[in-house]
């Protein structure tokens, strides 16, 4: 696909400038500008960066892990979180969602999975790795990848979108409350206790902190409430080249030097049976 392909109109009607907060438009293919003449290029790649001028975001995911990203997810390994995701975004009486914003969405893998599942949605992808961006920018037709900082003011109207997606990655509480439209919803998607559970001794891995669902609310509240709480459960088989993927791709990476990673994942059987746990979570205004 080529990264010129025209941006889907109605995910460019989403953003916003990070300068003054004005609306977007993209007037051809080359970027974007707002009414008072900020302007943003379109990235060779097909995404675009819509940072203040001088503000650095968050250091992101590094080449090699969003390379590791996207062969771990590629393989499928993830596809029951992807359907955990979907099917948490089009729950509830409401009708599906037009419009969807992923944070911290990386190679915008879940999004495309979850844009599959909705024909007429359209979304954005909103990363600070370049590297991520890069890839998103091509997840899927309907999608627009954006480098952001998710800790900042996001680049996103008042009151624009549907559905709010966080998987694994950061959640600003005040930023999603106002993005998200009246009767919009939040769903976050975050590591349960047993998530991963067989690598963590072997492989010395980071282990879930067992307050995070306090520390998620602490995060949420009291900008939005709670509504509705799900989880998913399976068990897959990893062979070592998927286990040293799966490892590279995520925060253990920056834990864990490749030769280090390596000869632990070694000692591993050929095939190793792991864990996937995860809590999905369903958040709406508190207002």
């Amino acid at each position: 696909m080529s990264p010129r392909r025209p941006w889907p109109a109605g995910a460019v009607e989403l953003l916003a400038c990070p300068v003054c907060a004005a609306p977007l438009v993209a007037p051809d293919d080359a970027g974007l500008v707002c009414p008072a003449g900020h302007s943003f290029d379109r990235a060779r790649q097909g995404h675009v960066t819509l940072l203040p001028p001088g503000h650095v975001a968050p250091s992101g995911d590094s080449a090699a892990m969003v390379a590791d990203r996207v062969a771990f997810l590629a393989a499928g390994h993830y596809a029951g979180v992807t359907r955990a995701l979907a099917d948490a975004v089009v729950a509830g009486d409401d009708g599906p969602p037009g419009s969807l914003l992923d944070l911290g969405g990386g190679t915008g893998q879940h999004l495309a999975g979850v844009l599959d599942r909705l024909p007429g949605t359209v979304g954005v992808v909103l990363d600070s790795s370049r590297y991520a961006a890069r890839r998103a920018a091509g997840a899927h037709p309907r999608a627009l990848a954006v480098v952001g900082d998710a800790w900042a003011r996001l680049p996103v109207r008042d009151a624009a979108v549907d559905r709010v997606l966080v998987v694994f990655a950061p959640r600003n509480g005040p930023e999603t409350a106002r993005v998200l439209r009246p009767g919009g919803r939040l769903v976050v998607v975050t590591p349960a206790a047993d998530h991963l559970t067989e690598l963590v001794g072997p492989l010395g891995l980071l282990r879930v902190d067992p307050d995070k669902a306090r520390r998620l609310s602490a995060t949420l509240e009291p900008h939005l409430r709670r509504v509705a709480a799900t989880g998913h459960r399976e068990r897959l088989e990893l062979d070592r080249t998927a286990v040293t993927t799966l490892v590279g791709m995520g925060p253990h990476a920056r834990h864990l030097g490749p030769g280090e990673l390596a000869a632990a994942v070694a000692g591993l059987p050929e095939r190793t049976p792991v864990t996937v746990s995860v809590d999905v979570t369903t958040w709406m205004p508190a207002g």
